[in-house]
């Protein structure tokens, strides 16, 4: 009776589908029954990764690791073969919500492409490669039409209501700002968005969980991770080389972001925090810095030039040697 369960789980969602679902991209591998493309389980440059769809299964001829739905859900999450099941199935059993963002993504990416205005503001934040913008999940929210256009796909307002996309007026609430995915294992489950113009308020998050820390599937594999407060941090540090960075959207990180960052004993953090006035940005980085010590992790604090954070830096013309040598003299937080 179980094993019956378990295939009409893997039935309801062919394993194709479901890595689409997650944002893999592959191509016909000489047949229509068989796909490849980057895998998802280990970093690599060249395909490796095969789906049959006949079989339902996967294999990677790099990492060496293949099997059906539920294997991939345990290697791709981590988790033990009850916790995969039962993530599959939830994800399976209320996909509307996930539905939602996923098109609000969609919109918004598609918004952004051709908008003159919000290009413009990426270029000012020291932002030009368009695919680090796609990994990123950039987009955004002109403002006005979000509903329309989800109402026309047959989302009820009422739902998008309910999610917080739209405010009682039925209007964006991200109107007129760049937007990021926030993602929990591969889905959409949140937005943060930027406002372009200074009469907006700059941080804006819906009321629900922020989620994974910022690009994890992309950065999950290093032993040394450089940890910034913001996505623009990120998007110039990885157009600069350093893809090994990535932010909590601010200072604090939820116990789920810590444990993401301890899932290697070995791991190194080097916590690059804003160079306020004030000294906030140095001192939330020290009570990070020895909170993640608290954990096993070694931790050290780069030390950016005054009234600098990494995209300032940047955009202002330093370089990735100037970076490279703030990070070789990081130092360990204060006792």
């Amino acid at each position: 009776m179980i094993q019956d369960d378990l295939e009409q789980l893997k039935q309801r969602m062919p394993l194709l589908d479901y890595l689409e679902r997650h944002n893999w991209a592959g191509r016909p591998a000489g047949s229509q029954q068989e796909f490849v493309g980057l895998c998802p389980l280990h970093r690599e440059s060249r395909p490796s990764f095969y789906v049959n769809i006949h079989k339902n299964l996967f294999y990677c001829h790099g990492c060496g690791c293949g099997g059906d739905l539920i294997r991939f859900a345990e290697l791709y999450f981590r988790l033990s073969f009850p916790r995969a099941v039962t993530h599959l199935k939830q994800e399976l059993e209320s996909p509307t919500e996930w539905e939602v963002f996923n098109q609000a993504e969609t919109f918004y990416r598609s918004q952004l492409q051709g908008n003159r205005v919000a290009l413009d503001y990426l270029q000012q934040r020291g932002v030009r490669d368009t695919e680090l913008i796609r990994q990123l999940g950039m987009g955004y929210a002109p403002g006005g039409n979000l509903r329309r256009h989800l109402n026309t796909l047959g989302y009820s307002s009422g739902l998008l209501l309910e999610t917080g996309l739209i405010n009682p007026l039925g209007l964006d609430v991200f109107w007129q700002r760049v937007v990021f995915s926030c993602r929990h294992a591969g889905q959409v489950i949140n937005f943060y968005g930027r406002g372009i113009h200074p009469a907006l308020p700059q941080h804006r998050f819906l009321p629900r969980p922020k989620g994974d820390l910022l690009g994890w599937e992309l950065v999950r594999d290093f032993s040394e991770l450089i940890l910034v407060e913001g996505p623009f941090d990120v998007a110039v540090l990885w157009q600069a080389g350093f893809r090994n960075s990535t932010c909590a959207f601010g200072t604090h990180l939820t116990p789920a972001q810590i444990m993401q960052l301890s899932d290697c004993r070995e791991r190194q953090v080097l916590l690059a925090f804003d160079s306020d006035a004030n000294s906030a940005g140095l001192q939330a980085a020290h009570r990070l810095a020895r909170r993640l010590q608290c954990t096993g992790l070694r931790a050290r604090i780069v030390q950016l030039p005054p009234g600098h954070d990494p995209n300032s830096y940047f955009t202002a013309g330093a370089t990735g040697n100037d970076f490279a040598q703030l990070l070789q003299q990081a130092n360990s937080p204060w006792l």
